[in-house]
């Protein structure tokens, strides 16, 4: 099942996660570790972030390597410039408004 990006940052544990990748690859056990809740927890994370295409895990002899790939972040990027946009027109023509009082 290919799970929706908005899916993936609708958690804030999901978010936290792809904040941490973002600096470097951690093995699961290393993004685990900065987390209070199980690693079978961090796991399903993980997978919804992986069915997601934001996580790449790649094999490394017994390891496994996470990675983020923000080329799926660019749709969630799209979809906010289209309000920061009209918010930004909304609040201009607020402000024009309010000086002309």
């Amino acid at each position: 099942m290919r799970r929706d990006v908005f899916q993936a940052i609708a958690d804030p544990t999901r978010r936290e996660i792809i904040g941490l990748l973002a600096n470097k690859t951690l093995t699961l056990n290393g993004v685990a570790e900065n987390f209070e809740i199980s690693r079978p927890a961090i796991s399903k994370h993980i997978k919804i972030l992986t069915e997601c295409g934001l996580v790449v895990i790649k094999q490394q002899g017994r390891e496994r390597f996470c990675a983020v790939d923000f080329n799926r972040l660019k749709e969630v990027a799209e979809w906010v410039t289209q309000y920061h946009r009209f918010w930004n027109e909304k609040l201009d023509a607020l402000g024009s408004f309010l000086e002309g009082e």
